[in-house]
């Protein structure tokens, strides 16, 4: 079977690393096979949601869990369900939330577009996205504010490189600053589920993050956190969230990603990184006026990734005509190419097979000229 060559499609070399364009993920074959014998068989599917709650809260620390569409479902759904609670009238009144706390605060340097504005995910869901701060600055005097002023559903904290790194109130401040006040923290933790049992520890009483991302599940979102917020995030599904469910597909891929990551051994596959790393930083050394830097993971998961950084008077280009050109043709190479305004970009070698890193590594000097 040959999908590429079936549909007319290009073959992606993805140096880019889990994103939503690309496919996410390629499925491990662990979670293929649970999947692929789901498709076979009828459930309850209220039955099924329930064993995923156990497997969640096994895998997190949580106290139950859910799985959703998506993350960005996922995000929606906990803050109705902080709104309505496990009122099902509640739930059907929405999106209109006359006599419901409808304000969310959420820190404007996390007002992000991960594809979709996250505040349109917080609007989706009727109620109110209030920022706080400004872009690269805010205080907790300023959540404060807002938490007096009443009316407060719930508070959204985003977790990613997307966000301003710096002048922004921490998670575990903010669990503290909104529980004094009686009000719920959500996170946003997309592409943070090697970070899922840190968030929990927090104390938030929702996270999100998505299924296939790291853990390399079918699309789904993992929705972690307390049990009467889940029970009501799973209750949406009679309501807004109609148009959000997941499928069996999805459930027991999520449960089966679980799983695999509870008996993975990070350390082993941090190093699996490091190698393919020095696997590309080998093959692009010496090229006059490319520098190459190893950078960390910003957002704290245990892996790192190569910078490419092209001098434009020593090699004739730019980081994004280097980045583009990287991408013409089939197979295409995708680069994480967010900072090229910057004058880099990075190689992700996360998906990248020895084969990919060869062929790439290949094409950045073909393309230089060596």
């Amino acid at each position: 079977m040959n999908l590429h060559q079936d549909y007319g499609l290009r073959r992606v070399i993805n140096a880019c690393g889990k994103m939503t364009h690309l496919g996410a993920s390629v499925v491990i074959p662990e979670v293929i096979d649970e999947v692929a014998e789901s498709l076979r068989h009828f459930f309850v599917l209220d039955e099924l949601q329930a064993a995923a709650g156990r497997v969640i809260a096994e895998a997190s620390g949580a106290e139950s869990g859910c799985v959703t569409a998506c993350t960005a479902s996922g995000i929606t759904l906990s803050i109705a369900a902080c709104m309505t609670g496990n009122d099902l009238g509640n739930v059907f009144q929405l999106p209109e939330t006359e006599g419901f706390p409808n304000r969310v605060i959420i820190q404007k340097g996390h007002c992000v577009n991960f594809g979709a504005p996250v505040t349109q995910c917080i609007r989706l869901a009727g109620a109110q996205a209030i920022e706080v701060g400004v872009v690269n600055r805010c205080t907790p005097d300023e959540i404060q504010h807002e938490l007096d002023r009443g009316d407060v559903a719930a508070v959204l904290a985003v977790e990613s490189h997307h966000t301003v790194q710096y002048g922004w109130v921490p998670v575990p401040e903010v669990v503290e600053l909104a529980h004094a006040a009686g009000v719920p923290v959500i996170v946003d933790g997309a592409a943070q589920d090697l970070r899922l049992r840190e968030l929990i520890g927090y104390g938030a009483d929702i996270v999100i993050v998505s299924g296939h991302k790291f853990l390399r599940s079918p699309t789904a979102g993992v929705v972690a956190g307390r049990k009467d917020l889940i029970d009501a995030v799973y209750l949406q599904n009679r309501g807004i969230g109609r148009g959000m469910k997941a499928g069996k597909e999805a459930i027991i891929g999520a449960m089966a990603a679980l799983k695999y990551r509870m008996n993975q051994s990070i350390p082993d596959w941090t190093a699996e990184q490091d190698r393919k790393v020095g696997r590309i930083v080998e093959q692009l050394a010496g090229i006059d006026g490319l520098v190459l830097n190893v950078d960390p993971d910003p957002n704290g998961c245990p892996y790192s990734r190569t910078r490419l950084t092209p001098d434009p008077e020593v090699t004739g280009h730019t980081a994004a005509s280097l980045a583009a050109a990287l991408e013409e043709g089939d197979p295409t190479v995708v680069p994480r190419a967010h900072h090229v305004d910057e004058g880099y970009f990075y190689l992700d070698g996360i998906d990248l097979t020895d084969e990919d890193i060869d062929f790439a590594c290949q094409k950045v000097r073909k393309i230089l000229g060596c």
